[in-house]
């Protein structure tokens, strides 16, 4: 199992840095960054995928941005050399962006998108070499620490991420209050105008009548 987790991430780790180029940037800033360029962000679990028509289900359980009708969202890895595959059940936070008739989502590896085990972005492809440039097969317990040691802070990034986009929600919930407050504000003093208008002219058509 340890084995097959280590050459997962060595694969993913290859075919990012062969084909898609992302910009590297903290997690803070990650997180600021996706919060601009998402369609949706959700916190949610992947509930299936399909590794021949690379499709995939997410069930959602919180929303931070955007609407959507169901809690069910499906999306799909088009082939663009920066689309993000997820093949790991559990829990996730996702960061998509629909396609052209809104139907699907899709992800980008260069997103702050991670699973509660493995963090945005690729780890760094942990290989040694010896003298000859050849590759030094790491034993179990350095296999071991490794896993650990990117378990751990992949739980962390998902944690802070957690908390930063639910302040973020709960922020926008304030605005939008603040927003509201500020509309209905404006619709009271309007009806008072309104009123005021309507009296005044009244009492004019009241004079008029008397003369």
């Amino acid at each position: 199992m340890k084995i097959r987790f280590f050459l997962l991430l060595v694969l993913f780790g290859i075919s990012n840095c062969l084909a898609c180029k992302c910009v590297e940037y903290s997690i803070k800033e990650k997180v600021n960054i996706g919060l601009k360029k998402a369609d949706i962000i959700f916190y949610g679990e992947l509930i299936k995928y399909d590794t021949l028509k690379m499709t995939y289900s997410f069930k959602i359980y919180e929303i931070f941005k955007g609407k959507v009708a169901s809690k069910i969202i499906n999306g799909n890895a088009e082939g663009s050399s920066c689309d993000l595959f997820p093949n790991e059940k559990g829990l996730w936070i996702v960061y998509g962006n629909f396609n052209t008739d809104k139907t699907l989502i899709g992800l980008s590896a260069c997103s702050p998108t991670q699973s509660q085990n493995f963090g945005p972005g690729f780890p760094p492809i942990p290989f040694k070499f010896d003298s000859k440039g050849k590759i030094i097969s790491k034993d179990e317990m350095e296999m071991s620490l490794f896993n650990l040691e990117n378990q751990n802070k992949s739980l962390q990034s998902f944690i802070y991420q957690l908390e930063k986009l639910r302040q973020y929600k709960q922020n926008q919930n304030i605005i939008s209050e603040n927003l509201k407050s500020s509309f209905y504000q404006k619709i009271v003093i309007v009806s008072v105008i309104v009123n005021v208008i309507l009296f005044l002219s009244l009492i004019m058509v009241i004079n008029r009548k008397r003369v």
